[in-house]
């Protein structure tokens, strides 16, 4: 089970395995208070599709359609979350203010989908 987070919230008791899954550490965020298990930054959008997005919502479609893209490059990264989860509870972290429209989201929804395998982009 996969579930989502701000990593400035407290950690919980039920969070399981944070994980987090932002490409830069979060600004004013130590390490202890993070209670950071993993930290996959490379699982994050590269820098260029980040800067590209900006948090532009008008860019929303695009960004997460180009993400995805990027997603089925990191099979490795995605095998480890999907084995974890298989475990435990993972919770992905992220430092973003919009709790709906960020990478996260979509990343939770690539993780979940059984349908799609990395590698594989017309398997939809």
């Amino acid at each position: 089970m996969f579930k989502l987070k701000r990593i400035y919230e407290e950690a919980a008791a039920d969070d399981g395995l944070r994980v987090l899954v932002d490409r830069l550490w979060p600004r004013g965020m130590s390490k202890e208070k993070a209670e950071v298990d993993l930290w996959l930054k490379d699982i994050a959008p590269s820098p260029g599709l980040r800067q590209w997005f900006a948090h532009d919502l008008a860019r929303w479609e695009e960004f997460r359609r180009r993400y995805e893209g990027e997603l089925y490059l990191k099979g490795d990264l995605l095998a480890i979350l999907r084995q974890k989860a298989k475990e435990e509870t993972v919770t992905l972290l992220y430092a973003a203010r919009d709790e709906n429209y960020n990478h996260v989201v979509v990343l939770k929804k690539f993780l979940e989908n059984a349908n799609k395998k990395p590698g594989k982009p017309g398997s939809r």
